[in-house]
């Protein structure tokens, strides 16, 4: 039995919205509705046509993130998309502090 597989290379990666969904294997009203809840995405692209927008990596991350926190504590798009800007957070962070420490040596 053969077992199909998609994969992304992240660096380059622009998504559309209906890729995006399938990738992370979601709606695409699941993406609009946090979208247009200011979740994802730019505040000047929540009033323009979703066949539109276009996704990088960082994006599809970060919807990868807020689903597993969704699906894991079963909070509201709010408190995911809080938890992973928090993570987001440490991880810029850190970079900076390794950057430092190597730029000390």
């Amino acid at each position: 039995m053969a077992h199909e597989i998609d994969a992304i290379l992240l660096d380059d990666a622009m998504l559309t919205l209906d890729e995006l969904a399938k990738s992370c294997q979601v709606t695409r009203e699941w993406i609009i509705e946090r979208v247009q809840g200011g979740l994802l995405l730019d505040d000047d692209l929540v009033n323009t046509d979703p066949a539109s927008w276009i996704f990088d990596s960082r994006n599809f991350i970060r919807v990868k993130r807020i689903i597993a926190v969704e699906r894991d504590y079963e909070c509201n798009p709010e408190l995911a998309a809080l938890v992973t800007d928090l993570i987001e957070e440490i991880e810029w962070l850190r970079a900076r502090l390794e950057a430092s420490q190597l730029n000390q040596d």
